[in-house]
């Protein structure tokens, strides 16, 4: 049985990046995401871009799940953007603490994801499901280990229904967290996040600004190709259709995929493991 799947965008800044994205959500409507997700810039950086992308998934008949920081927010300002969310017939929402923009002094009125998740339940009651992020290898600002863990656990019993993790290269840091917050009562879906890897300095870059862990032995084998982006390619799909299948077959409840507004990666990994049908 095929897992269920989700896909992430990021909203477009251009015009020409807003038509090639319509483009790319068609071809990765193909593996029949559950929702697709729409990221959120630092203070809302980006909030116009969302709730339009957003829209529009809507609109092509897709459930889209609208990320939402409070970070530097006001009560006034996440209701309002609540109110619209749920006017517009969004039912899925990602709630993140977020990062401050430079020039911000104070965290706002929220101080933690898990107040962004008890906020919501209070004013919207079940209107939203609500997910939340999972950090495997820790959270790159968290105190400890069990500092993140005690902070993933207060979101769930905030009201969180599922949570995607951060993206990792290792199965058994996501299960080993798995286990760990179901001893601790976060028995809620933890759904993995999966990184397609297409360029060797871009996901180095992103790991180590997000403190994701790129075992030795790829970082290697990455940096022996040099600018052969043709066996980058060809090695990432290897290790992420690996990776993927371990993680179906051990049990995790489905695949989110990060897919910088990019569909090949994504498609070929599904097509590898069967999960949709190839590209003629």
């Amino acid at each position: 049985m095929n897992p269920t799947l989700s896909v992430e965008f990021f909203p477009p800044k251009t015009p020409e990046g807003v038509q090639r994205l319509a483009g790319v959500r068609q071809e990765l409507y193909r593996i029949q995401p559950q929702f697709c997700s729409v990221t959120y810039g630092a203070g809302g950086s980006t909030q116009a871009g969302t709730l339009s992308t957003v829209m529009k998934i809507q609109e092509e008949g897709q459930e889209a799940a609208s990320h939402l920081s409070c970070v530097g927010a006001t009560s006034e300002t996440v209701l309002a953007q609540l109110s619209q969310l749920k006017a517009v017939g969004v039912k899925r929402l990602v709630a993140l603490r977020g990062d401050l923009p430079s020039g911000y002094g104070s965290r706002g009125e929220f101080e933690f994801a898990k107040d962004l998740v008890a906020f919501t339940r209070k004013h919207f009651g079940d209107d939203f499901h609500i997910e939340v992020a999972a950090y495997p290898e820790m959270h790159p600002q968290a105190r400890s280990p069990q500092a993140d863990m005690k902070a993933f656990v207060e979101k769930v019993k905030a009201g969180a229904n599922s949570a995607i993790t951060q993206y990792f290269f290792n199965s058994d840091a996501y299960f080993r967290f798995v286990e760990e917050a179901q001893k601790m009562g976060a028995d809620v879906p933890i759904v993995p996040g999966i990184m397609p890897i297409g360029s060797s300095s871009q996901l180095l870059r992103f790991s180590d600004a997000c403190g994701a862990e790129v075992p030795r032995w790829i970082r290697l084998r990455l940096q022996s190709f040099g600018d052969d982006v043709a066996s980058i390619k060809a090695f990432g799909l290897e290790v992420i259709t690996d990776l993927c299948d371990q993680l179906h077959c051990a049990g995790a409840p489905g695949i989110h995929f990060y897919t910088m507004n990019q569909s090949a990666s994504v498609l070929s990994i599904c097509e590898n493991l069967g999960w949709v049908e190839p590209r003629h």
